[in-house]
């Protein structure tokens, strides 16, 4: 587990019906624990994945590489799940379907797959939906506890500019969540030293990180963070600026070119930016005129570089001119 901790949200069985939850239910426990995502698709077999690694499930809840014999879920399994999803009121969630996903009570988030509706060339939302990915939202307590240390720098009583990368599901939601959580509350992981606590907003584009429902966070992101949930990252960072003002601001997945706009005006303004990109290294990053905008002008101090092999999780550390400072590997991790 990235930074050790205490995993928390178990709840998501109850995302599914009831013939599909038992079977899930005869995993082994402590797959079942570790499951961080799971395949709905009518027709087709039930699929899980754990750390990289994809199985089907059969209708006696066993673990399979057969697609034969795996539980197929037919159209009334998908109907079901439309239901306890939307709490049986799918005209509710226009703006969700229209995004392609659903964020639930706990922090999950269903991707969706169907048929799309147009309305003056873009989508409207979508219909005759056969497919399902609940992506299961854990939070772990403690994931960034090595990594936050470095990440403050001590003379100035600050957190330093920083950018985490990694290629999906390798952590950085999970990572962005705990950083917010430990440096809203004062904590710095592993580090003796303390702070009082910062100011930290979150700008929540797909309700991820503190998983709101209705603008109330369903994890722990501290005492002093304001999330603005289901907002796009640039817009979000400017109205964060203008009526919050944050020590810090945590935003996951930044690419655009209005990103890396909103990110220098955040950094010129004097506030601290925690984000992260898709990517396996700062040459990636390179290649997208956007991000190499940011990294040829130095604007960020640390990069964080997460790595993934056999549900081993390395993480390195690189200054402004990527220079290696640090590397450690660590246990298995969960992911958001």
């Amino acid at each position: 587990m990235l930074g050790g901790g205490r995993i928390t949200n178990l709840n998501w069985l109850e995302l599914f019906p009831d013939r599909i939850k038992s079977m899930l239910l005869e995993l082994p426990p402590e797959y079942l624990g570790r499951v961080e995502e799971v395949r709905i698709r009518e027709g087709r077999p039930l699929e899980v994945n754990e750390s990289g690694g994809h199985r089907f499930v059969t209708g006696q809840g066993l673990l399979t590489m057969e697609k034969d014999k795996a539980y197929r879920p037919g159209r009334d399994d998908c109907r079901r799940i439309l239901d306890l999803i939307s709490n049986h009121s799918l005209y509710t969630l226009e703006e969700e379907l229209r995004k392609g996903f659903i964020t639930v009570p706990g922090g999950h988030r269903i991707g969706l797959a169907g048929r799309t509706v147009l309305s003056n060339g873009r989508v409207e939302h979508i219909r005759d939906i056969s497919g399902f990915n609940v992506r299961i939202a854990r939070e772990v307590q403690g994931a960034a506890n090595d990594i936050l240390p470095f990440l403050y720098d001590e003379k100035e009583r600050r957190m330093k500019h920083t950018l985490i990368l990694s290629p999906p599901q390798h952590g950085k939601t999970t990572l962005l969540r705990d950083l917010t959580r430990q440096i809203s509350s004062g904590s710095l992981g592993s580090s003796p030293v303390k702070h009082a606590g910062m100011k930290v907003g979150v700008i929540d584009e797909r309700s991820e990180i503190a998983g709101s429902l209705h603008g109330v966070p369903s994890f722990d992101v501290g005492p002093r963070t304001d999330v603005m949930d289901a907002c796009p990252k640039a817009e979000g960072m400017m109205m964060m600026l203008r009526s919050m003002s944050p020590d810090v601001l945590i935003v996951d997945e930044i690419g655009r070119e209005e990103d890396a706009e909103a990110v220098t005006e955040a950094l010129h303004a004097g506030i601290s930016v925690i984000a992260s990109a898709h990517g396996s290294g700062p040459e990636e990053l390179h290649s997208r005129p956007a991000m190499q905008k940011l990294m040829d002008n130095r604007m960020f101090e640390m990069y964080v570089l997460l790595q993934r092999s056999s549900g081993r999780t390395t993480f390195r550390l690189m200054d402004r001119q990527l220079r290696v400072l640090q590397l450690r590997v660590k246990g298995e991790t969960h992911h958001a």
